[in-house]
């Protein structure tokens, strides 16, 4: 039967049922007509598929699987081909698994380096975050597995990210925080569209019309399936009306009953349903289609894949004629780090590896003799410990070359908290500035998932940064420090001097509010409009090589609408070892009379070379490189003038230019007001970002929403738990919960990384999501019972109290 006939013969309540998760990974079946359940797991830098008890944490053992490096590092490789081969190797292993459809790749925008999940997203720039997600998608999906593009949209923090609503303008939403996704949607194809757990603009991203059918479908064209995250649902039939398809995971019944009651009391069409049923059946029906019972895949080949990726990923930030390492130099080797390395995030992305390269066993297996001391403490919450200074210093005197592996420990950075500072830990810092005193020939090799501050990087001579570079870093980097391999990577994301230079820093995080005052001037965006001095710039990395560019041509000297046009020019490998070259195009307006940033990253490409070769790099403007989003009037417009077309290294390190004139549209002439009502935006200070509340309102277009509850206002089940717990009744509900379900997310020890996440988690929590967190011990029934307790309707509820009392 085709799709169609199969959803008219499923009844009311089935197809109401085929609409949420059977339990945490599976989908519902209806097997008198052959609909199997079928099984989505996390991702995405490796298949997290549980074995035994089910969390979204990390918590649960999984099944083993291939970690590769996490996108931050992948990021870093701009390398689409590297990032599809990985994800046919992911799609590999949900084979084997029995997996439908691997949850990610996460194209959410590095708006601050303080997100505590940055290191499961691309990159500060939504075009490069969306090529390599599509890249990534079509690699999966060639192997017949699906992919769950999340967290869609605006979903740039971790605190109170299950209830802060995003408030964003319309230009800045559509330009920065939507373009990956489209990007992705447009190249990928991806099977489904996770919605994620946050507000736009007041309207929960379950129940965003605009977003889910206006923008993803209409616009966009996507044909898949819509999902929310896990418990990322507010009101049912009112996502169903919006085009959100399936809720994962299960509600235990609850919503299934509210469909079906919509349904029959006319609040619900049920050709509405019918519509999202189409999408769960497709679904069901691909995946079952690409079922391959007997496959399994080459772990080893993977192995082989993963520490491919992380030497492709690495990027050299400084090296003062000291990598690569010679053969017959001494060596020191400092850091815990070499031994036991940070090659992955924490919570929900935490892959199970069948094996971890660590550098010593690496360095040793590739005939390198080395003197190893641990130099700090991988214990949690551990300061300088001056023993392990002291003995990292003895070793590391008088050796030719010292490594030093440094970084962010585990519980620095991780999904459900957001960093507050930019700092490593003072053991690392405290430990490099020691033995760059006794021996000037250090090597700092750094394993973070995000930006940090270098405080000591005028004192050792190179820099090598790995970000989370999976379980084979370990080798990548005797490959990379013996010059098997030579550094190719760039940075997806600027690298600021200090934190009150981002320019979110008086707006990140928000808590009921998340005001994106910054617009439209996110990352190198803002750096380079203002020409604020970084550590290092978007696109910059440093090879063992260097390359020559010359010999720019434009196949036209104009542009409009519906138009390209080709760039060409040559690159030349000028040094004496192979490497490869990312050569990035911005395109840069001479003279603007609207709001716009200094220059766009529109075209990449990384090409290898020998000594000596030169090739020719060809690449492809259209006219949308030139477009900006005009939001009165809701359409990608031109505005008229000369556009400088700058290749280069970098988005600092510009080598070739060349002009085009574009021919507009002339809508720039209906924002001749936006330099007199939002005035900020057009005299940037030089120090920190701030925008004025009338500036923002102008270019927001409506009343700012208010940024704390206000007192008095009644309780819902979405007030959090940080709104309720001074109450009577909420402090006597938070303390049953915590002791009822805390144990669940403690992993056996209190101040683990998982057991953070849950505490950091738990006070930001719409109440309604205490019911997924509960795990069954909560029920939407008692939730209700609770907020009439909290509005003074209700004087007692025994439901409550026979759960305080269990």
């Amino acid at each position: 039967m085709t799709v169609k006939e199969l959803v008219s013969q499923l009844t009311l309540e089935e197809k109401a049922s085929l609409c949420s998760g059977k339990d945490f990974w599976k989908l519902k079946s209806v097997e008198r007509l052959g609909l199997r359940n079928i099984m989505v797991t996390d991702g995405p830098h490796g298949l997290r598929k549980q074995a035994t008890d089910s969390d979204h944490l990390g918590i649960s053992e999984s099944v083993p699987a291939t970690c590769f490096p996490a996108a931050c590092a992948t990021a870093s490789s701009f390398n689409r081909a590297l990032l599809e081969e990985i994800g046919e190797a992911l799609g590999e292993e949900c084979l084997q698994e029995k997996v439908a459809v691997i949850l990610g790749p996460g194209v959410n925008i590095k708006r601050s380096p303080l997100c505590g999940r940055n290191f499961e997203y691309f990159s500060e720039d939504p075009f490069v975050a969306g090529e390599l997600a599509a890249a990534l998608i079509r690699g999966v999906q060639q192997k017949g597995v699906g992919t769950s593009l999340k967290h869609y949209a605006a979903n740039n923090q971790e605190k109170a990210r299950l209830s802060c609503n995003s408030v964003i303008d319309e230009r800045a939403l559509r330009e920065i925080y939507l373009s990956a996704f489209e990007i992705a949607v447009k190249k990928g194809k991806p099977w489904t569209v996770m919605c994620s757990y946050n507000l736009i603009n007041g309207i929960y991203a379950c129940e965003h019309k605009k977003l889910l059918i206006d923008i993803l479908r209409t616009a966009w064209g996507f044909q898949g399936l819509v999902m929310t995250d896990w418990g990322a649902i507010d009101d049912r039939v009112e996502a169903l009306k919006a085009g959100l398809d399936l809720e994962m995971p299960g509600s235990g019944g609850d919503n299934d009953a509210r469909i079906v009651r919509a349904v029959k009391n006319g609040d619900l069409d049920e050709t509405v349903l019918d519509v999202a049923v189409t999408h769960v059946v497709s679904l069901i029906l691909k995946s079952q289609d690409c079922e391959r019972p007997d496959y399994h895949y080459d772990a080893a080949a993977h192995h082989a894949l993963a520490r491919k990726a992380a030497a492709d990923s690495a990027v050299l930030l400084k090296n003062d004629a000291i990598l690569p390492i010679k053969r017959g130099q001494s060596l020191a080797v400092i850091g815990a780090f070499a031994k036991t390395p940070r090659y992955q995030g924490s919570g929900s992305s935490r892959i199970n590896p069948p094996q971890i390269d660590n550098s010593l066993d690496a360095l040793t297996s590739a005939g390198i003799p080395f003197d190893y001391a641990e130099g700090y403490s991988l214990a949690p919450g551990s300061g300088p410990d001056e023993a392990l200074i002291a003995q990292a210093c003895a070793v590391a005197a008088g050796k030719d070359a010292v490594l030093i592996f440094a970084g962010l420990p585990d519980d620095y950075e991780s999904e459900g908290f957001d960093r507050t500072a930019l700092d490593m830990p003072e053991s690392h810092n405290r430990l490099i500035e020691a033995v760059s005193r006794v021996n000037p020939n250090v090597v700092v090799i750094l394993q973070v998932g995000a930006p940090v501050l270098t405080p000591w990087s005028k004192d050792v001579k190179a820099i090598l940064l790995l970000y989370l570079g999976g379980q084979a870093v370990g080798s990548a980097v005797a490959d990379l420090i013996s010059g098997a391999v030579a550094p190719s990577g760039k940075l997806a994301e600027t690298w600021p001097l200090a934190l009150s230079d981002t320019p979110c820093y008086h707006y990140f995080p928000g808590k009921k509010t998340a005001e994106y005052r910054e617009s439209i001037f996110v990352g190198y965006r803002y750096y380079d409009s203002v020409q604020k001095p970084v550590a290092y710039p978007f696109g910059y990395g440093l090879s063992y090589t260097t390359f020559e560019y010359s010999a720019l041509k434009v196949s036209a000297p104009s542009i409009k609408a519906g138009g390209s046009v080709q760039i060409s020019f040559k690159v030349k490998n000028s040094g004496a070892v192979a490497g490869a070259e990312i050569v990035q195009v911005y395109v840069k307006p001479k003279d603007s009379a609207i709001l716009r940033v200094a220059q766009e990253l529109k075209a990449f490409e990384k090409i290898f070379l020998n000594p000596g070769q030169e090739e020719t790099v060809n690449l492809l403007l259209d006219d949308r490189s030139f477009a900006y989003y005009h939001a009165p009037n809701a359409v990608w417009a031109l505005e008229s003038g000369t556009y400088h077309l700058c290749v280069g290294a970098s988005s600092r390190d510009i080598r070739l230019q060349a002009d085009v004139n574009v021919c507009g549209d002339g809508f720039e002439n209906l924002l001749a007001d936006q330099r007199t009502n939002a005035p900020d935006y057009f005299n940037l200070p030089d120090g920190a970002l701030r925008i004025s509340d009338s500036s923002f309102t102008a270019l927001y277009g409506q009343a700012l929403p208010p940024s704390e509850r206000i007192p008095g206002e009644p309780f819902t089940i979405n007030s959090t738990i940080d709104e309720v717990k001074d109450t009577d009744v909420g402090k006597q509900f938070l303390a049953a919960a915590t002791a009822r379900i805390g144990h669940m997310f403690s992993n056996g020890e209190a101040g683990s990384d998982v057991a953070k996440i849950f505490e950091q988690m738990l006070i930001d929590a719409p109440l309604r999501n205490m019911v997924i967190m509960g795990g069954g011990a909560i029920s939407f029934t008692l939730i209700y019972e609770i907020v009439d307790l909290l509005n003074g309707k209700i004087s007692s509820s025994p439901l409550l109290d026979a759960f305080l009392n269990s």
